[in-house]
């Protein structure tokens, strides 16, 4: 069944390929994207002649995200699922990161995604169904050096879609997570750097290792062919296409050694959370409820 499907941050990396994929197997996709009639104005006309709705949003703009999700809605008379895919990344000591740096992350890959939900939540809560993807990390379960300030949004962001998977639940809408690992995207060509860079030098020779630490992990990447980033809006696919009620909250998507350990982490997580939840007699907020037909 063809869904109405919004994807932030569509004009590139996963996002593109999410939009493309869906595409190809009937869905109608609305491509968001900042810069339609200049610096994505390519892409933009690419994703219009396959077939996309394409929307100027910037979700660190709450006016550009209602205005935006608002035309959306009315064009196609409701949107059935939200692909949280816009995100920032970072590379570099996390001392050196300014609050302003910490804030103009947290705007793209924490609040932006609170403005769009915010923005489409009252339209699918009406309707009784719905479901939010929160397109996450690994890095959003363990922490890795050099990547602070994202390891953070992420985190965040992983225990934001937690809250809405329990408070939208009896409203018939879902709230999952995908966390990839590391892919060979143009996310890598973008990555935030502290803007303070006066205590370099009081960090002596280990101020080389973020870099070199980089450079390994892009020859890791090169070297393992099987980390396709297709694999991510493949598995965005599978989850739009399960039938709501047995969907996965967390979806790990990675071939790099990271991911199994993962799944198995968020085995007993999960295990943990219904063992809480049930003390309380709160577990039935897990398990998004499904209107009888």
């Amino acid at each position: 069944m063809s869904k109405r499907i919004l994807i932030t941050g569509a004009s590139a990396g996963f996002g593109k390929l999410t939009a493309d994929t869906l595409l190809a197997n009937g869905h109608q996709v609305v491509a968001s994207m900042r810069n339609v009639a200049s610096r994505n104005q390519s892409v933009a006309e690419e994703l219009k002649q396959s077939g996309a709705h394409v929307v100027e949003i910037d979700v660190t703009d709450e006016q550009s995200v209602n205005d935006g999700v608002a035309g959306v809605i009315s064009a196609l008379g409701g949107i059935d699922v939200v692909v949280n895919n816009a995100g920032l990344g970072v590379l570099g000591m996390q001392e050196f990161f300014t609050v302003a740096d910490f804030q103009k992350l947290f705007d793209v890959n924490v609040f932006g995604v609170q403005r769009i939900n915010r923005a489409v939540l009252p339209q699918m809560r009406s309707a009784g169904s719905g479901l939010l993807i929160h397109v996450t990390s690994i890095l959003g379960r363990i922490t890795f050096p050099f990547y602070g300030p994202y390891n953070a949004s992420k985190w965040a962001l992983e225990a934001m879609a937690e809250n809405y998977r329990t408070e939208l639940s009896g409203f018939g809408v879902d709230s999952c997570v995908v966390e990839p690992g590391g892919y060979p995207t143009n996310f890598f060509g973008s990555l935030l750097q502290p803007s303070d860079k006066s205590r370099e030098d009081s960090y002596g020779d280990f101020m080389q290792v973020p870099q070199q630490s980089f450079e390994g992990f892009e020859q890791a990447l090169a070297a393992n062919p099987a980390q396709n980033p297709q694999d991510v809006a493949d598995a965005i696919l599978g989850l739009i296409q399960t039938p709501a009620g047995e969907r996965p909250f967390r979806t790990v998507v990675d071939k790099m050694g990271m991911g199994d350990p993962i799944v198995g982490y968020n085995q007993q997580s999960s295990q943990v959370t219904h063992g809480i939840y049930s003390a309380f007699g709160m577990e039935g907020m897990l398990q998004v409820q499904v209107p009888s037909e």
